[in-house]
């Protein structure tokens, strides 16, 4: 059994596969219910409308056989009776075709809403291969659209017979009686007539767009390899996600090295974390983190920091509570200005000192919610 038959296609369409159907103008569509709501739309207005559309009639009859004599002499005549006649069967026709056009538009909404695809407009050579077309009129989806056929044939048939034996009376009864009473007789049967006729078309056409509904889900299925496939292609593949993960990686630790020479200050953990701070009080609200590190990455911002003459402060609480809740480029969280703050004295108090020659103060011991920490609190 091959992995494409319809055996092996039990899923269920994704999105993209739907999507894409409808790029090429691949939705469910049935002739059977927009031609039904095309004859019951335009019954409906004649219905209706019959007396005004009667009128008209009789006005572009009247137009052709009455004229006063100076109006035959008249060179204006043909001019003037065909724009009466035009205004007259625009006013006639007009009701009716913009029913029929807006059925012809609601009736794609029952079934999906309207699409307009491009694609669907290209000529498809390969359908003039009459090979093809002979396989596809023998073909499964051929066979039933012929039954369907026969069947609507012989439905809409036996009930138009039946219509016109229980209507036979009145059928005969329009030629015992005046002209006007005889004409008024038959437009009525006929109006009924298509009013049933539209009802029975509504009917099977509500069945039509079920099974076209279906047939269109059954096409469109896919098979779980399929599936899978398409995940994958969505996803992308593993390898060259790692990969672009990789350099994303590589590119932020070559920035943020670039950036570790403006660092104010480094706070370490003797062995394993590493964040640099940097604060302009013009510029920022609070000190922000632009680098950080653990282990080799962590070696690397001491190495960088030292050879920049960068203050390095050893508060280990500190350093793994900023790894641990501070991105790369953002400010600290309140939590810890004061630590920080008690962190940046230090490294004025420092300076000053180197610059007057005076001893180092007493490195800070800052106190940290070990909360902060997260993950990293026993490293």
């Amino acid at each position: 059994m091959s992995e494409d038959s319809d055996q092996e296609k039990t899923e269920l369409p994704s999105e993209k596969r739907l999507r894409e159907s409808r790029e090429k103008g691949e939705v469910p569509s049935s002739r059977d219910l927009s031609g039904a709501m095309v004859v019951l739309a335009a019954v409906a207005v004649l219905m209706n409308n019959g007396q005004a559309a009667l009128r008209h009639a009789t006005r572009i009859f009247s137009l052709g056989l009455h004229y006063h004599r100076e109006a035959l002499f008249s060179d204006a005549l043909p001019a003037r009776a065909l724009h009466q006649a035009a205004g007259e069967a625009l006013a006639l026709f007009a009701p009716v075709a913009l029913a029929t056009l807006l059925a012809t538009l609601a009736s794609p909404l029952l079934l999906g809403g309207l699409n307009f695809s491009a694609q669907a407009l290209l000529p498809k050579f390969e359908r003039l291969d009459p090979i093809k077309g002979l396989g596809r009129i023998f073909a499964m989806r051929g066979l039933v659209e012929l039954g369907k056929a026969l069947l609507k044939l012989l439905f809409i048939g036996a009930a138009l017979l039946l219509l016109l034996r229980h209507w036979q009376g009145e059928l005969q009864a329009t030629g015992s009686g005046t002209v006007g009473a005889g004409i008024a007789l038959s437009i009525s049967l006929i109006g009924k007539a298509a009013l049933w006729f539209g009802c029975l078309l509504a009917l099977i056409g509500g069945v039509d767009a079920i099974y076209q509904k279906f047939d269109h889900s059954k096409r469109l299925r896919m098979s779980k390899q399929e599936l899978r496939d398409e995940h994958k292609e969505s996803e992308g593949n593993p390898e060259l996600k790692s990969r672009v993960r990789q350099v994303q990686q590589q590119q932020s630790r070559r920035r943020m090295m670039q950036e570790l020479p403006q660092a104010d200050v480094v706070v370490v953990n003797p062995s394993h974390f590493a964040v640099a701070l940097r604060y302009d009080d013009d510029r920022m609200a609070a000190p922000r983190v632009i680098a950080k590190g653990v282990d080799l990455l962590a070696q690397q911002i001491r190495l960088v920091a030292g050879s920049h003459r960068i203050p390095l402060v050893e508060a280990p609480p500190l350093a793994r509570a900023l790894y641990a809740t501070t991105e790369l480029g953002r400010e600290i969280p309140a939590a810890l200005y004061v630590a920080v703050a008690q962190v940046l004295a230090y490294v004025y108090q420092l300076k000053q000192a180197a610059a007057h020659g005076e001893p180092p103060p007493p490195a800070p011991a800052p106190e940290v919610d070990p909360d902060l920490m997260g993950p990293y609190r026993d490293q």
